[in-house]
């Protein structure tokens, strides 16, 4: 497995930590009360997806307390949130493939906003499979090694002992590639052992790597893309293959 670049690893993990954490934390519960009502079970052991977004939400230091409030709110009677999952593809500056995954109560206002963004940035909307063809779902987990004080082999070693797929080394990071509904478990069981996760979650991977861009406004363009997509309250991933330096 490569091509999940340094930079995309410190972009979508540290997120949560500065001033995009309530923003963070709103979007894994709108995906969490999905995941109860679509799965019927606020059990993460009898609910798959609910599993999942319960790793996600506490790699990225959603406290319990919420966890567990989104989880009754969905379960209510009273529950008015009608969320479903929407996927838009398309095309960046000089033809970067882009994904953007979608929790919408309203798919006519979601799918302007996003064709505005595309459009504004130098990009183009296109058709469902036009670039997720080039992509694999793949469960993908962050170790934090800030110090780089952890032994790569031995963190490699117990990462394919709890069920990892792959392991790949990035200086301050380590990334434990697993199946989607591998996901909770090995980041259960890594949390285990004692590492400290940055991010737990399926993600789409591009299957050759990531492309780099070397016009500076193309740059700008895409940076401000990005930014815009994940600013969206209801984009809840944006996937792409370029890579930043």
């Amino acid at each position: 497995m490569s091509g999940h670049s340094k930079w995309h690893n410190i972009q979508k993990t540290k997120g949560a930590a500065d001033a995009k954490r309530a923003q963070a934390f709103t979007k894994i519960a709108r995906e969490m009360i999905v995941a109860v009502k679509e799965g019927g079970s606020g059990d993460p052991n009898n609910n798959s997806r609910l599993a999942t977004v319960i790793a996600k939400a506490k790699a990225a230091n959603m406290p319990n307390d919420n966890i567990k409030r989104t989880i009754d709110k969905a379960l209510g009677a009273g529950s008015t949130d009608n969320f479903e999952k929407v996927v838009y593809e398309g095309y960046g500056p000089c033809g970067v493939a882009v994904i953007v995954d979608a929790l919408s109560d309203n798919r006519n206002r979601t799918a302007s906003e996003v064709r505005h963004i595309f459009d504004k940035y130098g990009g183009n909307l296109g058709a469902s499979g036009c670039v997720s063809w080039s992509f694999d779902n793949k469960g993908v987990i962050i170790i934090d090694n800030e110090d780089e004080e952890l032994d790569e082999d031995e963190v490699m070693m117990e990462a394919l002992d709890c069920g990892a797929e792959d392991f790949e080394p990035d200086g301050e990071t380590f990334t434990v590639y697993t199946t989607p509904e591998d996901v909770a478990a090995v980041s259960e069981a890594l949390t285990a052992k004692g590492y400290k996760l940055l991010s737990a979650q399926a993600e789409m991977i591009p299957q050759n790597g990531y492309i780099k861009l070397t016009n500076e406004d193309d740059i700008k363009n895409m940076t401000k893309m990005i930014d815009m997509f994940e600013d969206n309250d209801d984009v809840q991933n944006v996937y792409h293959n370029w890579e930043q330096e």
